[in-house]
């Protein structure tokens, strides 16, 4: 298989980190719980090593291998599919036999029973475990939590449904562009990130960007008009 020299995390975070470490990178809203997140992109890169050294060192994920993400729109899986393309991992959004690993929410552990090793989420605020796992399914919050924050990525096979990493970049610029998305701008979003053209238009454009994700899920209507001003958005993703 021929490998890339540079992951597709390595071409997203790194122009960040060095122009605006500390700046919010992803507000995470869910209105359903009043749940409110925000994360640096230095906190983010913390969190996409600890998830990409748990792919490498428990899972043995080596570069090229197929992972399995079956996650809503969240701030950890925006971890988890930084930290798989870190491993230099391929990342499907369906649940694939051929993947080595599949990362997902309780819902879907049904939908996995044929990957050899899955990883749920509970995707809890304060990284409470899934309750009542079955046995041989692995607990992200508690195995992440152990691995180390930084992570040295080496090469990278294709990074998306097939896709390298170069076709994924150009294709999030190009979308940022036709979207009119800048390093400037604070982005909302209610958008799902369920299939390889929903995450670039609504996660991977806004970093290609250099821009910061405002992501809510169970969007409530009403607080739309308030959340632009408080949280100084310049940019709206289609509903």
């Amino acid at each position: 298989m021929n490998h890339a020299s540079r992951t597709l995390t390595d071409a997203l975070l790194d122009p960040i980190l060095k122009n605006d470490p500390a700046g919010p990178r992803v507000t995470f809203y869910d209105d359903a719980t009043g749940e409110r997140v925000e994360l640096s992109a230095l906190t983010l890169a913390n969190w996409a090593a600890k998830t990409a050294n748990l792919l490498r060192d428990e899972f043995g994920v080596e570069p090229g291998a197929r992972v399995a993400v079956l996650l809503p729109a969240h701030w950890q899986t925006a971890a988890v599919l930084l930290g798989a393309w870190w491993a230099g991992a391929e990342v499907v959004l369906e649940a694939d036999a051929d993947a080595e690993i599949a990362l997902v929410s309780a819902q879907h552990l049904g939908d996995v029973e044929d990957v050899p090793e899955v990883a749920a989420l509970s995707l809890d605020a304060f990284g409470r475990p899934v309750p009542d796992l079955p046995v041989g399914i692995t607990d992200y919050a508690t195995s992440v939590r152990v691995h180390g924050d930084q992570f040295r990525p080496t090469v990278a096979g294709p990074a998306l449904a097939g896709k390298s990493v170069d076709d994924v970049l150009a294709a999030a610029l190009a979308s940022a562009e036709s979207q009119g998305i800048t390093g400037t701008d604070r982005v909302l979003s209610e958008e799902a990130w369920d299939s390889p053209d929903a995450l670039i238009d609504g996660l991977v454009a806004v970093f290609a960007a250099g821009a910061s994700l405002v992501q809510v899920t169970n969007a409530d209507d009403a607080a739309r008009s308030r959340r632009v001003d408080t949280e100084k958005i310049t940019r709206q993703l289609p509903r």
